[in-house]
């Protein structure tokens, strides 16, 4: 495994980053962006849902030349030079190696029997591999059995519960994946505390880096 760094990995609220590559500016999931953000290279996208695809924020940040990479159903509300993938796809964007992984509920409930995120909805996660360097960004998520087979630098998980793994289920994924580092996500913006990011750090058996949020 390559020594881990995530002072190129910059956490925009909730799970929204930017991640600076050598070959450009990446985009994970961008939501309620700041004033003035960065234009984006590639903008990868988990799915359909308005906190995580959300058309105006990646108006702020699209050009001509950026690429997005999405699932099909979150597709529908964009426009651009667009890719979609499920899980299992690889592809890779201005040296950037994409790999989409699976993301579904298997404990969190809309209502009885209905998860928030199914399984086949074939919503995404993301591993790029960014200078030598494998980022995961878990998307939203339970702990899930595909999580044994990753091996990754640095691992985005959720910690917030609700909708994605709670706390106690990313201490066990970040067991099963054991990265370098975990960067705790899915928090703030109305959605989830500090504290749990806290909370998961006190009791994570890998080390954790908590991002300061920007802008």
């Amino acid at each position: 495994m390559s020594n881990y760094s995530v002072e190129n990995i910059h956490w925009l609220g909730h799970a929204s980053f930017r991640v600076e590559a050598p070959s450009g500016v990446i985009y994970i999931d961008p939501w309620q962006l700041g004033p003035n953000p960065k234009p984006a290279d590639l903008i990868l996208i988990t799915h359909e849902h308005r906190d995580h695809c959300s058309p105006p924020d990646v108006a702020k940040i699209q050009t001509d030349e950026t690429v997005i990479i999405t699932t099909p159903e979150a597709a529908t509300k964009l426009t651009g030079n667009i890719k979609t993938v499920q899980p299992g796809d690889h592809l890779t964007i201005n040296d950037i190696e994409i790999q989409a992984v699976a993301a579904y509920n298997v404990n969190k409930f809309r209502s009885p029997g209905v998860p928030f995120h199914p399984q086949e909805n074939k919503n995404v996660g993301f591993i790029a591999t960014v200078a030598g360097q494998q980022i995961y960004h878990a998307g939203d998520t339970d702990l899930i059995p595909e999580m044994e087979n990753y091996a990754v630098d640095v691992a985005l998980l959720p910690v917030s519960g609700t909708y994605t793994m709670t706390a106690e289920e990313a201490l066990e994924a970040a067991k099963r994946i054991n990265p370098a580092v975990v960067v705790p996500m899915h928090i703030g913006r109305g959605i989830g505390t500090a504290e749990m990011a806290d909370d998961f750090k006190a009791k994570c058996p890998v080390p954790v880096e908590i991002l300061p949020l920007e802008e």
